[in-house]
């Protein structure tokens, strides 16, 4: 088994607090139903900075807007866990990256 880093570019945000309701129940259950694979759920985040040769600039370019780690047997098995994510209801997506253990 490796770990498998799942990181959100957001879809459309919640309009209302009810809305914002169900997309939180939504997001618990899709947690609840992978078990054991769930390493950490993660968090949302932004705003962001870039940092580079040229200097510190507002924002990065990539839009991601939060992360989870996952445990799957290979990348293809993290991908189909990341099917479920209630951000590609959304309209948002899901980046899979493995993560390489430190040597």
């Amino acid at each position: 088994m490796a770990n498998f880093l799942l990181a959100y570019k957001a879809g459309a945000g919640p309009g209302t607090p009810e809305e914002g309701q169900a997309a939180m129940a939504a997001w618990m259950a899709w947690f609840g139903s992978m078990g054991t694979a769930v390493v950490d759920i993660g968090n949302p985040f932004g705003p962001s900075k870039t940092v580079s040769l040229e200097g510190v600039s507002d924002g990065g370019d990539s839009e991601l807007s939060g992360y989870s780690i996952v445990s799957a047997a290979g990348i293809d098995a993290a991908v189909a866990l990341a099917k479920g994510c209630p951000i590609v209801a959304g309209g948002g997506s899901v980046e899979v990256y493995q993560i390489h253990p430190a040597t």
